[in-house]
């Protein structure tokens, strides 16, 4: 959760700074998906276990679709190749981790091995 959060704000210190016209289309889509994220992401925390693998692949499917919307206002050169590249990093962290979550559910017998 914390990475997500970490991911929003890093998208809300560069929303101020895309254009007006942007701003309001793109950029608040984007923004929404963040949202959406965040929220998914508190549901998956608290979902029983059964549910919990459902709930972390619509995280990483959002995550794929966030990466896909902030390439194009890249490719709009709506953002700077230094605000892409922090956003991007971030979604990276974020994808690794909502993959280990997946397969540490996946996988319980290598979380609690013997030596």
């Amino acid at each position: 959760m914390q990475r997500i959060k970490e991911g929003y704000l890093v998208w809300m210190s560069i929303v101020p700074h895309i254009q007006k016209g942007a701003r309001y289309t793109i950029g608040t889509r984007i923004e929404n998906k963040f949202l959406d994220l965040l929220e998914l992401g508190y549901v998956a925390y608290f979902t029983s276990r059964m549910h919990k693998t459902e709930k972390i692949n619509e995280c990483i499917f959002l995550t794929d679709i966030l990466k896909f919307f902030i390439s194009i206002a890249w490719e709009g050169k709506l953002l700077s190749h230094t605000q892409f590249e922090e956003v991007v990093l971030k979604l990276d962290e974020i994808g690794k981790m909502l993959g280990g979550w997946r397969n540490g559910l996946n996988n319980p017998e290598k979380k609690n091995r013997t030596l």
